[in-house]
């Protein structure tokens, strides 16, 4: 019980320094989290509202990681398996305590989830080193690679882009 507590005292806290960090002009920021054992750092201005991993409803015909379609707030939102559609491990199973599902913000006009394995908190610019590019072929919603003071490596996703990828839109298997 005090696990619960802890991980919706964790959220509220992660909600408010999204909005705050949303309403002030200074560096980057990005909501950082984990997924196949993998870091990764969405920009805070594409991400939107974190979500307690809900019931899901199957779409049959679909790939993989579209895990299906769950009422969020009274709205219907696709729910993707983040790790499944990178290709980082099979399809997820969304029962885990520290999973989350991350919206993405409501500018880029599409009504979807991702499904993280968890959530680690928000970085800035002042945070993180960049790291140099392999120069290996990725795709247009993958962007730069960074470091932070232990050593970790993230990867940021451009949401946008992700949002408008043909790949990510084509759900159908």
């Amino acid at each position: 019980m005090a696990n619960k507590q802890a991980l919706r005292d964790l959220q509220s806290r992660l909600a408010e320094r999204l909005q705050a960090a949303r309403t002030q002009d200074r560096g980057r920021s990005w909501l950082a989290v984990e997924c196949g054992a993998r870091g990764f750092l969405f920009p805070l201005r594409d991400a939107g509202e974190i979500f307690a991993v809900a019931p899901l409803e199957r779409v049959p015909h679909s790939h993989r990681w579209f895990l299906g379609v769950s009422n969020l707030r009274g709205h219907l939102h696709g729910v993707v398996d983040l790790a499944g559609f990178l290709g980082l491990k099979g399809g997820a199973e969304p029962t885990r305590e520290q999973a989350r599902l991350v919206g993405f913000n409501q500018a880029l006009d599409i009504n979807c989830v991702l499904l993280v394995d968890r959530l680690s908190g928000l970085r800035s610019e002042e945070e993180l080193e960049p790291e140099s590019d392999d120069g290996g072929p990725r795709p247009g919603f993958v962007g730069p690679r960074y470091r932070d003071g232990s050593q970790r490596l993230w990867q940021e996703l451009n949401l946008a882009a992700l949002a408008g990828d043909e790949a990510f839109l084509g759900i159908v298997g």
